[in-house]
């Protein structure tokens, strides 16, 4: 129908347009954009594009429609509790925070309490007061010549590249106001990350961005250099991350400028690929070598890795290397399969990987199982925005907790989700510099600072509302967990049987851990 009315348009049109030249020139500006539109239409009628083809014109409408559908649903249709990955109520809650302003609600919880996943704890008659000496803990085994005395509560890995210089600035800036720390991301130490001199934790991802040779191979030499420079507190080796688990990465060769190029130690303005694994060790207990290296190389500062729990059996390879070596890491980061990044590919978010509250209670029960657990340090990684987050995550088996999204709140993120297409409505995520231009660093420093502070003095007000006098104390039990239309069950009753201190050595092993840890080798995953 579409097609029929505008080829009989079309002629009609240019009738008017004959008739206008010869009888009113002044018409021709009123028929002028019928003209263009029957431009538009003739072009339509060529694409490819199977609704432009069959609704010349109009049926841009439709695309229109589609361009504008993210900002009309979260502006106009999401609820205050519907959004993904961070709810209206989120977001607004860490906004208030970062400003210093009330963080109260009237009127009661707009939470359905009786649907299937709503967390909540009991709380006590007897409430206790937690001392803020508590909001930090020392990290270092005993391998550890130089511990790191960190926040309970820290920034988690972002890159320069991914973030742009003025974000990594005010993140920086922030951290070192309120003495916390903040992680570099794969993307290596940027001069924005240097140039406040907040507490650096550096990643070494599979490319080695920072400490590489022209090969992509590992370079000791630049990597000591750097590495015991005092801003740096601990190395973090990348295994993988929640939001794209076993996945490389490419930065397009358009994107590598040459400020990018220089930090990572990479040409400008070609391809930049990080391969999914690293070429420096291949097995657990090559692994545990190169951080036995890496602890050398940077004077004995805390060296860890992060991952996102896959396989079982293979994260139980590790603690049996751990045991058989006897090289002990630092500490372990935890990334949740919920975790968030610049660009993943779609199915690699959805569907692969542990998701954090699951991931926890299994690393913290196999570090204990081993009899590790009193000297390794767990980090929980993905979706930790709020305070009920960190004692949730601190209750499966987190020593304290890193948060990424939720300080791209603070200097000034929208969730617009236009962090692939170096177009962020507000600066944030990319390198466009008159974008960026909109990041008042100081003024969002304050709002990182006053963000951190709060979330945790809302972690410690829960976890005293709540009875427990420690961070420490807090135990799966504590988190009431509710599967269906029903009566909620503490985490405990949800996770593998929890071990003794050094279960998985002897021959007391439960069953739902045993065919996991003999499938576990030191040699291989």
């Amino acid at each position: 129908m579409a097609r029929r009315v505008f080829y009989i348009t079309i002629p009609v049109v240019f009738a008017l347009i004959l008739l206008g030249a010869l009888f009113s020139p002044a018409l021709l500006w009123w028929l002028l954009p019928l003209a263009l539109l029957g431009g538009v239409g003739l072009r339509d009628l060529r694409s490819h594009s199977n609704v432009l083809h069959n609704y010349p014109v109009i049926g841009h409408l439709r695309y229109l429609l589609e361009f504008v559908r993210p900002e009309m649903r979260q502006y106009f249709f999401e609820s205050e509790t519907s959004g993904r990955p961070f709810s209206r109520e989120q977001r607004e809650l860490i906004n208030a925070r970062a400003e210093g302003a009330s963080d109260t609600s009237p009127f009661g919880t707009v939470r359905d309490i009786d649907a299937a996943g709503y967390n909540f704890s009991g709380h006590s008659l007897a409430p206790v007061e937690i001392d803020d000496s508590q909001y930090r803990i020392m990290i270092g085994g005993p391998q550890c010549r130089r511990p790191y005395s960190s926040s309970r509560l820290n920034i988690s890995a972002m890159s320069f590249g991914s973030l742009s210089g003025k974000a990594v600035e005010a993140m920086n800036l922030g951290a070192k106001m309120g003495g916390f720390a903040h992680d570099t991301g794969e993307g290596a130490i940027s001069p924005y990350h240097e140039k406040h001199g907040g507490d650096l934790i550096w990643e070494l991802g599979t490319a080695y961005f920072g400490c590489r040779h022209d090969n992509g191979r590992f370079d000791a030499d630049t990597f000591r250099d750097k590495a015991r420079r005092d801003q740096v507190k601990m190395v973090e080796i990348k295994l993988s991350q929640g939001a794209k688990p076993a996945h490389g990465g490419l930065l397009p060769g358009a994107k590598v400028n040459d400020e990018i190029a220089s930090t990572r130690q990479i040409t400008a303005g070609e391809d930049c690929l990080s391969p999914p694994s690293h070429p420096e060790f291949s097995t657990p207990r090559e692994m545990l070598a190169f951080v036995a290296r890496l602890r050398e190389l940077c004077d004995g500062k805390p060296v860890g890795i992060k991952l996102c729990l896959g396989r079982r059996s293979e994260f139980l390879s590790l603690c049996k290397a751990m045991v058989e070596t006897d090289t002990l890491v630092d500490f372990i980061t935890v990334d949740g399969a919920e975790g968030g990044t610049g660009a993943a590919p779609q199915e690699f978010s959805d569907h692969l990987g542990v998701f954090i509250d699951e991931a926890l209670p299994f690393v913290d029960n196999a570090l204990r199982g081993v009899g590790l657990r009193d000297h390794i340090r767990v980090i929980a990684s993905g979706k930790v925005a709020l305070g009920y987050d960190m004692v949730v995550k601190t209750a499966l088996g987190a020593d304290m907790c890193n948060a990424a999204r939720p300080f791209m709140f603070a200097v000034g993120c929208i969730q617009a989700r236009r962090c692939h297409t170096n177009r962020c409505p507000t600066g944030v995520a990319t390198q466009d510099p008159k974008r960026a231009a909109a990041i008042d660093v100081p003024d969002k420093a304050r709002r990182v600072r006053q963000y951190q502070r709060a979330t945790l003095d809302a972690f410690a007000a829960l976890t005293g509302a709540m009875g427990v006098a420690s961070f420490d104390a807090l135990k799966p039990e504590h988190i009431r967990h509710r599967r269906d239309y029903g009566p909620a069950q503490g985490m405990d009753h949800f996770n593998l049987p929890a071990l003794r201190d050094g279960q998985l050595l002897g021959d007391d092993i439960p069953a739902a851990w045993r065919d996991e840890w003999q499938a576990a080798g030191v040699d291989h995953y």
